[in-house]
């Protein structure tokens, strides 16, 4: 049995799958592989909400959080630099990868937004999709992929194996 050409990394609450993701990225780079996609990487203390997307594959960073002043306690998401990297993930999706990288299938893409349509334009372009999703969001990962994907461990092992055969190599 193949391997669906769609799979997430499934992590609980004490797993960061970024640094997982970074690592597959910078393996698969090193490989050769034509990755688009996007891995979020923290720019600092969680609570100065300082995240940033890379880019692929041109590995551009951008700013995703904006601050909201003084006295907030809260982070707010970008829409304008998401905007950009969603842009940015698109011609990459076009200029022929052969693998999408996303760092996860979270809330904005449980709601509709985020780089779910990035996301759903890999797929309808025959590009194997590589995400992460938390468990509470398994339910709706799996609505969105119609059940056509494959659950892997949070590792980037088991992502660099799926990769393996998919191209129909063994694994190691």
């Amino acid at each position: 049995m193949s391997p669906f050409p769609i799979a997430a990394l499934v992590y609980s609450t004490e797993i960061n799958p970024a640094p997982v993701l970074g690592e597959v990225v910078r393996v698969l780079q090193a490989r050769g592989v034509a990755l688009a996609g996007a891995v979020q990487h923290d720019a600092g203390p969680r609570e100065m909400c300082g995240m940033e997307l890379e880019v692929l594959p041109g590995g551009a960073r951008l700013p995703m959080s904006q601050e909201l002043g003084a006295g907030s306690h809260a982070c707010r998401l970008d829409p304008a630099a998401l905007a950009e990297a969603a842009a940015q993930v698109r011609r990459a999706i076009d200029a022929g990868a052969a693998l999408t990288v996303f760092n996860k299938f979270g809330a904005q893409e449980v709601n509709g937004e985020g780089l779910r349509d990035e996301m759903a334009a890999a797929v309808l372009a025959g590009v194997p999709l590589l995400t992460a999703v938390a468990e509470r969001f398994v339910g709706q990962w799996t609505e969105f992929t119609g059940g056509e994907a494959e659950a892997l461990p949070c590792t980037a092992e088991a992502a660099l194996a799926w990769w393996a055969r998919l191209q129909g190599e063994t694994p190691g």
